[in-house]
């Protein structure tokens, strides 16, 4: 037997390696045993070399030294194993000391049953502490690397024999006993069991390991009669396979189970102190080295094992460090250093291929070492580990182990360990993961782990991610440059496919002065979930980073790195949580519009997006158009990325809209992006062209397409090439349009397009030159149609042409079905043609003649052509024939086709008829179905003559006479022939076979028929009497083919050739049949059927038959194949079924025959066995009998209850006997405690179901019934009164004795712990039993100290102490607007409500609520807090404010509530009062502020303006808005201040205190400032305005009504001038100096508009482009004005309201 650590897919458990190294060495002293067996020439028996693996002369010193004190002791124990990671060492359990005890049975019982009564209470305990309900299954025993321990039952108490150096614990010691059933909680039973009892019964020194236990320590029938029935259990139990086992275990290494002695090196216990000593014999070719219980104190040799996968090197002398050697093991699979004294692990290095490491019972510290890139299994236990710091990377560990450790005081642990392995850590010290902890862990920032490894101390999880943030940075205090603080380093939450950002913000700590940038450079990386293994992303330099699809669930790393002008200090780093699957649902990250907002120009939209795990898709953009002071409207059909600006978007904003679409149709939130307002392009004009022909006498117009803008009075000439000169001659302007004269003909001429737009720019001009103008073409007139309108008549068309010498004109001939002429609807008849005749088709009946003149001069010149039309439409001629004849072969089969010559307008449906006449001459009979032109002469027309007869129809419905063609000779008849010859029917003997053939040649006579026979070979011979036309194949056919011959005859006597179908076959044998079908045998229960069959069709082959049971319903169960059939009890009453299949020697089948049988009868009844089993108390008794003889009735049945054993005469008479009792006449029995230690009889009468009874039968259980085990049923527990309870239940199982009451407290998470000092009935709660639930435990002792099991009740529910509840309620507060109300509870002065509201009471919540029109209360949202501010909305109704007391059990007390009266008006005043707005002086600004004091009336709102350095308020007239608009009378002041003064009013009149506010100083626009100081600096500057042409008017002005002038403003004056004309010299129309009453007057609804006025008889209303020139005119006559006579703001400046 090999090592177990070599066995292939060992199913183990690595938390316990102990057991594996027991066995393993185990294993080693069988193979000792074996090889000194062989060596000496005696033969060992098998057990004894399983059980005395150290016996012998080839065993080691050592083991004669352990084995040499016990030898022949029949009590000895066996000396304990040390535990390779680092369990204690297990105590063997009692019942192991009861087997070992052998044949002292009486005294063992006894003492065992106190042993056990003394230990049931402690025992109790221990069982509810594992498990929150009694009786718990056990696990299976746990394997390690090296094999499997032996197995025995928890419930025995432990005791081992500690060595000499250790002291033993004691077997009483309660706490000893805990903890040997805690710390073996998880191991299993095992069949070893038993081998375990043989081998210490031996009288030889066995070497054996400590037995694990088995089951949870919660088992409470540990009593003597519950350990015999465990002890017999246990016997009766396998060894456990992975099958079995725990489905938490896992899969060590898989090594070769056959491994021989060249791979494997066992020297254990052999005081090793070098691996260097000579006889060592380590070579390179070891996989296996066992190296434990020696005195190495080095590696040094070890690296020659360079193919080693198990190494126990546990119990020696290694300190460590000095693990460098182990570098060479790169196959290492399991390394055991456990008891050794290792104080650290920093020198281990990496080994790629180890997955268990034990360094328990060391001296470590820490568990720094190399990462291990496949370790599952780390067992650390009984170690000095108080830090994590420098733990390793274990990217794949599943199970860690650091019991008995000081770092298990560290709250939380196993959430750090969660934290620092990573989701593979599936058991943390030998149990599952807590769902708390893990939940824990969760909580905690993503760089953690990071923060752990580095030294941070495990906190609380609410202060980690301030507290790691705090560490990360006094670590990095180096990395900052001098003079700055980090405040912060972090990542966003990652998705997939959306932006993440990196924070990292470094501050100036302000005692150092920095003359040079800070600058941040970034990289990012990707990891696993262990914050091990971060790759570099490629070009993810910046601050964000879009994380892709391969990055889900990895972990995201930047780091940054502070440069401070050419020095580069150390980077630092942040780490983001696992990155998230995206939700699919784009968003828009940002959205820019590109392009020069100018008419004409392209603009673009750029959205980027965030896809966030959708298919990136086409997103919807749209373009909306704002104007001034409006809403956006949809710009139709802009629905691209891009843009064209036009006209209507000039002066207007717009609006980018856009929404991201997945490919999968996912859409996301849409997104605007507003652009400034659009200007409009200089004018132009481009495409400038001459429209219309240019021909004497014609008007031609000049266009062009227009571009800047509203277009303006744009200015147009006409010009006139003058060759002579070279130039050209204007000849027109201010016109488009031009008609050509005589004086044009044979010249060129040019149009001039000038461009000005509205506001009067003008732009550069563009002309167009035409050809040379033309002479006007020759025209006709008196155009006519000469000749007879008639169906193939002739026709002319004549016409006087004028314009010169007529030549060659031409005309065209058309026609059209209305008699008004309309050139669309003409269809042409002919070409133009010089041919003025012209004859009517066919095509032109009943339509309008049209002729087309067109006049042509000798030189080739044309005029317009010239239509005329006829007066009448075309006449048709009537319909008639010509000619109608025959053609085609006048015999059968044949085709003759009828052809005539039709005349008289459109042919109609003409009617055809074909005509069979018997003489030449007669009237004829109608052909029917023949209506065409040609016609297939058919067997009916032999002899006979035919005539076709044609009635001509014209399409107007007219039918002409009707016309007849005679044929010229009778129909013959076609040659007899067969068009097809064949046999139908199947090549089988005894079926008929037909013929099947297609005659033609007129009518058929008697044609003659042969039938052949064709054998294989070709040889064929007729069949003699075969001449029909069917034929039946006989006997002699099969295997021939067979053929048929037919000569075809006329009924004339013609005959035709003779055709020969194709051969058929060959003839195969017919089907089987069965004649003949009948059974043999009796149709009664047991008896046997056969059947008789006569077969028929060939040689008989394996021919099939089958039974069927036959129901009453008509349904067919098949019984079986057989040649017959065994009647049985399911064939009573039913029919049998025989199906027979015949079936031929070549296996053809025939159709099968079935016969049914009669109805089956049953047989005699009779009873055939009768056996009573064992019996026990309360356990249903079910005799076992076996009857026969049809369906069993209700026979008679009768227990018998005796004291006495009774046999033979006196069983067969137990109705007399005198002790004998009837307790029962029904099939079943339950013993109750009265047949206890009795014994039971049965007397059976078999009876069928028809009532017939057969021979009684009598049976005697072998032993008496032995009382149940006691149990409980029905725990319960009943409160008595408030906070006492009573627990009961229902005992069974015999006389119940002192039986055990306990009580538990169940909390909130399940777990139940013992009341210690509760083991009444009746238990009163305590404060420590609140928020739990209370269960009653009761534990059935029988009357002879049996102990059954412990039984809990269902727990109560949570026990609470009593509610909090509030007196009453009270207000603080005035129920008026505005002043806050506030709710006082009054608390209790009960000494119990005072202690729960001091203890439990957790929360208060209030609601306030409003009374509605009708009466009732509405709740008022978001108003939850004691206090509340009276509202507006409140005023006249009344409030109610509702308390509810919460406890900290989550309970709720009553509603307590209190009313106001009814909220009356507060003060009207105004609150938080601001001027919105700011900039220059086009902006809008409008006050705001919160009013309160009752309903608002007509507050007051005054605006004035403030100039800058002076302390007066200057009113704004006509203004008392909220919203003031554009403040245009700011033009005249560079700074000024605006101010606003509100006063409230409310609704009633009431006013309260005005309150002001004012802005910051108001500034004109910088493009207007710098064109204002530009020509003030020039001293004398001249605007292009619009003057009003008719003052005086009261009419609306438009633009037509404004005539262009000249403003020129200087130093000393300002004059409006009127430009010069063609006409007229320039003319000053106004002209003054700044000297008072000169003002400047504006218009609030005009912007474009403003009125100089120089005194009440000179003033000029003028309208500019825009506002910008506006203000500039403006503020330059403010700037002259100021400087020549310091003319006042007020008076200079007038606003039109």
């Amino acid at each position: 037997m090999e090592e177990p650590s070599e066995h292939q897919g060992e199913v183990v458990k690595p938390e316990n390696p102990q057991t594996a190294e027991r066995k393993a060495s185990s294993e080693a002293g069988k193979r000792a045993s074996s090889k000194t067996a062989a060596n000496t020439g005696g033969s060992v028996p098998a057990r004894k070399r399983v059980t005395e693996p150290r016996n012998g002369s080839g065993s080691s010193a050592l083991a004669a030294k352990r084995s040499s004190s016990s030898t022949g002791s029949v009590s000895s124990v066996s000396v304990p194993r040390r535990n390779s990671i680092g369990g204690l060492p297990k105590k063997p359990s009692i019942s192991d000391e009861k087997r070992k005890a052998g044949a002292d049975s009486a005294a063992g019982v006894k003492g065992s049953t106190e042993m056990t009564r003394r230990s049931l209470p402690e025992l109790r305990r221990n069982s509810v502490t594992s498990s929150p309900r009694a009786g718990v299954a056990a696990k299976p025993a746990l394997g390690s690397p090296v094999g499997l321990g032996l197995r025995t039952s928890v419930s025995k108490v432990d005791v081992v024999k500690k060595p000499l150096s250790r002291p033993a614990l004691s077997v009483s010691s309660s706490r000893s006993v805990r903890s040997s059933v805690d710390s073996t909680a998880s191991s299993g039973h095992g069949g070893s069991s038993r081998r375990m009892v043989l081998q210490a019964s031996s009288p030889s020194v066995v070497r054996s390991p400590s037995v694990s236990s088995g089951s949870r320590a919660g088992s409470l029938s540990s009593t003597a009669t519950s350990i015999d029935r465990s002890s017999s259990l246990s016997r009766r139990r396998k060894v456990g396979t992975p099958d079995t086992r725990d489905s938490r275990f896992i899969v060590l290494p898989q090594v070769d189970n056959k491994a021989n002695d060249d791979v494997r090196l066992d020297l254990r216990g052999h005081r090793v102190r070098s691996l260097n000593a000579s006889g060592l014999n380590l070579s390179s070719n070891l996989e296996f080295v066992y190296l434990r219980d020696n005195l190495l104190s080095t590696l040094d040799g070890v690296e020659i094992l360079t193919r080693v996968k198990v190494l126990d090197l546990s119990f020696n002398d290694f300190k460590g460090p000095g693990f460098e050697p182990l570098e060479n093991c790169k196959v290492l699979q399991q390394l055991y250093l456990a008891g050794n004294q290792i104080t650290s692990l920093a020198s281990l290095p990496q080994l790629p291929n180890l997955e268990f490491l034990s360094v328990a019972q060391n001296k470590l510290k820490s568990l720094t070492m190399a990462s291990q890139p496949r370790l599952q299994v780390l067992a650390a236990s009984k170690n000095r580990i108080s830090t994590l710091k420098g733990f390793p990377y274990l990217p794949v560990l599943e199970h860690l182990r650091v019991e008995e450790n000081p770092i298990l005081k560290m709250p939380h642990l196993e959430a750090a360990s969660i934290l620092l392995v990573g989701p593979t850590l599936k058991k943390y010290n030998d149990r599952d993961l807590s769902r708390e902890e893990m939940a824990l862990a969760k909580r905690y920032p993503a760089q953690t782990a990071l923060c752990i490894r580095d030294g941070w101390e495990f906190g609380r999880p609410e202060q980690a991610a301030e507290s790691t943030f705090r560490f990360l940075a006094e670590k990095w205090k180096d990395h900052i440059p001098p003079g700055f603080l980090l405040k912060e380093a972090s990542i966003d939450k990652p998705s997939e496919e959306d932006v993440c950002h990196c924070h990292f913000t470094v501050i100036p700590d302000g005692a150092v002065s920095v003359d040079s940038p800070l600058v941040l450079k970034y990289q990012w990386f990707s990891g696993d979930k262990t914050l091990s293994n971060f790759v570099s992303i490629p070009d993810a330099t910046g601050e964000i980073y879009w994380p892709k699809h391969d990055d889900i669930g990895k972990i995201l790393k930047v780091e940054c790195t502070p440069c401070l002008g050419e020095t580069e200090y150390p980077s630092i780093f942040a780490v983001s949580p696992a990155v998230s699957r995206g939700s699919g649902i784009p968003k828009v990250v940002t959205l820019e519009v590109h392009g020069e907002l100018v008419e004409g120009s392209i603009i673009k939209g750029c959205a980027k997006v965030a896809w966030c795990g959708g298919t990136p898709g086409k997103g919807v953009a749209s373009w909306l158009r704002r104007k001034w002071n409006s809403s956006p409207v949809v710009i139709a059909g802009a629905e691209d990325e891009e843009y064209l600006l036009t006209l209507d978007d000039v002066d207007s904003s717009l609006v980018f809209m856009y929404t991201p679409v997945t490919e999968e149709g996912a859409k996301g939130e849409p997104q605007y992006k507003y652009t400034d307002f659009i200007k409009a392009a200089p004018p132009s004009v481009s495409n400038v062209r001459i429209v219309g022909d240019v021909v004497e006498g014609n008007t031609i117009k000049g266009v062009g397409d227009y571009f800047g803008g509203r277009e303006g009075p744009s200015k147009f000439e006409w010009l006139r090439e003058n060759k002579s000169a070279g130039d050209f001659l204007l000849v027109s302007a201010g016109t488009s349009e031009y008609t050509l004269a005589k004086e044009d003909v044979g010249q060129c001429l040019a149009f001039v397009y000038i461009p000005i737009n509205f506001e009067g720019q003008e732009g550069k001009s563009l002309s167009a030159r035409s050809p040379v103008v033309k002479q006007a073409p020759p025209k006709v007139t008196n155009v006519k149609i000469i000749g007879d309108l008639r169906e193939n008549s002739k026709v002319t068309a004549t016409g006087i042409v004028t314009g010169g010498t007529e030549g060659s004109s031409r005309v065209q001939w058309f026609k059209t079905y209305s008699s008004t002429l309309d050139e669309n609807s003409l269809e042409a008849l002919s070409s133009s043609k010089i041919a003025k005749a012209f004859r009517i088709p066919l095509g032109a009946v009943g339509c309008y003649i049209v002729a087309k003149y067109t006049p042509m001069t000798p030189d080739g010149d044309y005029g317009e052509p010239a239509f005329v039309i006829s007066d009448r439409a075309v006449e048709t001629l009537p319909p008639s024939l010509n000619f109608l004849s025959i053609i085609g072969d006048y015999s059968e089969g044949g085709i003759l086709t009828a052809s005539y010559g039709y005349v008289g307008g459109h042919e109609g449906k003409s009617i055809y008829n074909w005509y069979l006449h018997e003489v030449d001459g007669d009237v004829g009979s109608s052909i029917p179905g023949v209506t065409g032109l040609q016609y297939r002469i058919t067997k009916e027309a032999i002899g006979k003559f035919i005539s076709f007869q044609c009635t001509p129809v014209r399409d107007d419905g007219v039918v002409a006479d009707l016309r007849i063609c005679m044929g010229q000779e009778r129909i013959r008849p076609g040659s007899p022939r067969l068009l097809s010859l064949r046999i139908i029917g199947n090549a089988v003997e005894g079926t008929m076979l037909n013929v099947e053939k297609k005659y033609w040649g007129g009518e058929e006579g008697d044609s003659t028929y042969r039938w052949f026979r064709t054998s294989s070979d070709g040889t064929q011979s007729e069949i003699m009497g075969a001449t029909m036309e069917s034929y039946t194949p006989s006997l002699d056919d099969i295997g021939f083919f067979i053929s048929v011959s037919c000569e075809p005859v006329r009924c004339d006597w013609a005959r035709g050739p003779m055709v020969v179908s194709e051969q058929i076959g060959p003839i195969i044998p017919g089907i089987p049949k069965c004649h003949f079908l009948e059974f043999l045998g009796s149709f009664m229960e047991g008896k046997c059927l056969k059947f008789n069959a006569v077969y028929s069709g060939g040689e008989r082959g394996e021919c099939t038959n089958e039974w069927f049971r036959v129901k009453e319903n008509g349904l067919r169960e098949k019984i079986s194949c057989c040649d017959f059939l065994n009647l049985t009890l399911e064939d009573i009453g039913v029919c049998i079924e025989l199906l027979y299949n015949p079936v031929r020697k070549d296996g053809i089948k025939g159709s099968p025959k079935r016969i049914v049988s009669d109805v089956i009868s049953p047989a005699d009844p009779m009873g055939i066995e009768l056996i009573v089993p064992n019996c026990c108390e309360g356990t249903e008794l079910v005799p076992i009998k076996k009857y026969f003889g049809g369906h069993e009735g209700a026979g008679e049945y009768i227990w018998y209850r005796t004291k006495n054993k009774l046999e033979g005469s006196a069983l067969l008479d137990i109705s007399n006997a005198s002790d004998v009792v009837i307790c029962g006449r029904d099939l079943t029995y339950t013993p109750s405690l009265i047949d206890v230690e009795s014994y039971l009889a049965l007397y059976w009468v078999p009876t069928r179901a028809d009532g017939k009874c057969g021979e009684p039968l009598i049976s005697l259980c072998s032993s008496p019934v032995s009382p149940a085990p006691p149990i409980v049923s029905n725990v319960r527990l009943i409160e008595l009164s408030s906070g006492i309870y009573s627990g009961d239940g229902v005992y069974f199982g015999g006389y119940e004795g002192e039986s055990l009451f306990s009580w538990y407290r169940e909390n909130n998470e399940g777990t139940i712990e013992l009341i210690e000092g509760a083991n009444s009935k009746t238990y009163k709660v305590t404060d420590s039993d609140y928020n739990c639930r209370i269960l009653f435990g009761y534990t059935p002792v029988r009357s002879d100290l049996v102990v059954g099991e412990l039984r809990l009740s269902d727990p109560t529910d949570i026990v609470l102490p009593e509610l909090p509840y509030v007196e009453m309620l009270a207000l603080t507060g005035k129920a008026v607007e505005g002043d806050v109300l506030t709710a006082v509870e009054v608390i209790p002065n009960s000494e119990a409500q005072q202690h729960v509201w001091n203890k439990y009471k957790k929360e208060i919540r209030y609601q306030w609520f409003c009374s509605s029109e009708v009466g009732d209360y509405d709740p008022l949202p978001n108003q939850c807090s004691c206090s509340y501010k009276v509202r507006l909305e409140d005023i006249g109704r009344r409030l109610k404010c509702e308390c509810v007391v919460t406890d900290v059990f989550g309970r709720t007390g009553d509603v307590v509530y209190i009313e106001t009266t009814p909220v009356l008006p507060g003060i009207p005043r105004i609150q938080k009062l601001e001027i919105e707005g700011r900039g220059f002086h086009t902006n809008l600004y409008a006050v705001r502020g919160i009013y309160n004091g009752g309903k608002e009336g007509k507050s007051r709102i005054q605006w004035l303006r403030s100039m800058v350095g002076s302390p007066d308020l200057i009113s704004i007239p006509g203004i008392n808005l909220q919203a003031y608009p554009k403040l245009i009378f700011l033009l005249f002041q560079w700074f000024e201040r605006l101010v606003a003064i509100y006063t409230p009013v409310r609704e009633d009149g009431v006013e309260g205190q005005s309150i002001s506010v004012s802005t910051e100083p108001i500034a004109v626009e910088p493009d207007v400032i710098r064109e204002v100081k530009q020509n003030l600096d020039l001293g004398s500057v001249k605007f292009e305005v619009l003057c009003d042409k008719d003052q005086n008017s009261k009419k609306i002005s438009t633009v037509g009504t404004y005539e262009r002038r000249i403003l020129e403003v200087n130093k000393k004056r300002v004059k409006v001038v009127k430009p010069a004309t063609k006409t007229s010299f320039p003319t000053t129309e106004i002209r003054g100096s700044y000297a008072p009453p000169f003002h400047v007057e504006l218009f609030r609804n005009d912007q474009h508009r403003l009125k100089i006025v120089v005194d009440s008889e000179n003033e000029a209303d003028l309208m500019v482009h825009s506002r910008h020139i506006r203000d500039v005119i403006v503020l330059v006559v403010r700037g002259f004005a100021q400087r020549f006579n310091s003319t006042s703001l007020n008076s200079l400046l007038k606003i039109e309201t």
